[in-house]
């Protein structure tokens, strides 16, 4: 990896200030409900408190529109406490006063969280004169919250204008396996892509098709590439704008070679919702008016089966139906299942897609599961992310 990490810097005695993700829901009381992002960043915090530095931890929680008790960052230090064998405290500021002094009475191996960093207007505005105030409590910054990496705030971008910036592990891992599978993914290459909109994917796609050898189309997004072929898709969710683009990329994947494979068969319903009545039904055949396809069928799994056959890599990213509804998950999980079984390299886009493995029990299955749903897309899309182009290089 050409960025600097933790690992590259002396620690002992040093004050870092750390970057991570802990936007995790809440509970209706207010208690911590999945502390999956926690528990990703504490290798980090551990490594450092063990390496005998004094840690700041930054971090924001849900959307709040400034100042908002309910997205106070303290029952996540609570969580965070109980979870480890760290000595945390948590200071009810973002800087001032207040937060220098507890920073002055901190000892080595003490871990301080700070309130949530979007109380203040100047996080997501990369307010240069926020950055400073946060950079002058520290010696060293660590970035290792890939799911805003994609956004140039404050915490992430504007500190390291002032300080050195490493990688902690969660986003040195993400940058490793999000580098293999777009730079220099090893053959056959295999991309699966679902969710909703191709609008959504389009930078992916048209990334990809210069690596893939195969891309895989599910979720409702194959509705629209099934209608530009002319299939009759009912109440299917269609992006009626982007049928010429949809063509475009049958057209472009004809051209570079690359094996588009769409779904055969859907499960359909009339309802989105869980109980209703549902039945498979042949593309080619078309979906009925006044119903929707929900799932990809039993053939189109058959089909993804046969063409990961053999993969040295699969990156896959959106689900295959409406996996929240058990009624609609059958061909997200069998897809899930396929993966878990590929002998190479495999990487789940972060999102949607790290729920629906979750949903299933099948997240150490894989390479790698990315923390970050927008960040890991526009990687995959060739982009080069704010949030890690702030990070120090390695030297030569």
């Amino acid at each position: 990896m050409k960025k600097m990490t933790i690992r590259d810097v002396d620690l002992a005695g040093k004050t870092v200030i750390m970057r991570v993700d802990f936007n995790v829901p809440l509970d209706k009381d207010g208690k911590v409900a999945d502390d999956t992002r926690i528990r990703a960043a504490l290798p980090t915090i551990e490594y450092a408190v063990k390496n005998g530095a004094k840690v700041i931890l930054l971090s924001h929680l849900g959307r709040p529109k400034g100042p908002d008790p309910k997205y106070s960052m303290k029952p996540v230090a609570e969580h965070l406490k109980n979870i480890s064998n760290l000595n945390v405290i948590f200071v009810p500021q973002l800087y001032g006063d207040e937060v220098k002094e507890a920073v002055k009475n901190m000892k080595p191996g003490d871990v301080l969280v700070l309130e949530n960093t979007r109380f203040h207007p100047g996080e997501e505005k990369n307010d240069l004169e926020l950055a400073r105030a946060w950079a002058e409590l520290a010696d060293i910054h660590v970035n290792d919250a890939f799911g805003t990496a994609h956004r140039a705030h404050a915490s992430n971008v504007g500190i390291a204008s002032f300080i050195p910036s490493v990688a902690g592990f969660l986003m040195e891992k993400e940058i490793e396996f999000l580098s293999k599978v777009t730079y220099e993914p090893e053959h056959p290459y295999v991309v699966v892509l679902g969710g909703a909109k191709v609008s959504d994917k389009i930078g992916v796609i048209t990334n990809l098709l210069n690596k893939a050898d195969k891309l895989l189309i599910g979720g409702a997004m194959m509705f629209t590439f099934l209608k530009a072929q002319g299939f009759s898709v009912g109440s299917s969710l269609v992006e009626d704008d982007k049928l010429e683009l949809a063509k475009d990329i049958m057209r472009m994947a004809k051209e570079k070679g690359v094996e588009l494979v769409l779904p055969v068969d859907a499960v359909i319903a009339q309802k989105m919702e869980p109980g209703v009545e549902k039945k498979v039904v042949k593309i080619s055949e078309g979906i009925p008016e006044g119903w929707m396809g929900l799932d990809i069928g039993p053939e189109t799994v058959s089909l993804f089966e046969k063409a990961m056959e053999g993969a040295k890599t699969v990156v896959w990213n959106g689900p295959m139906g409406v996996f929240e509804i058990d009624d609609f998950a059958e061909g997200t999980k069998k897809v899930a299942e396929i993966i878990a079984k590929v002998k190479g390299t495999t990487v789940i886009g972060g999102g949607d897609t790290a729920a629906a493995v979750a949903k299933f029990g099948l997240e150490s299955a894989y390479s790698h599961v990315s923390t970050g749903g927008g960040a890991s897309l526009e990687f995959l899309e060739g982009k080069e992310l704010p949030g890690i182009k702030s990070i120090a290089d390695k030297k030569k």
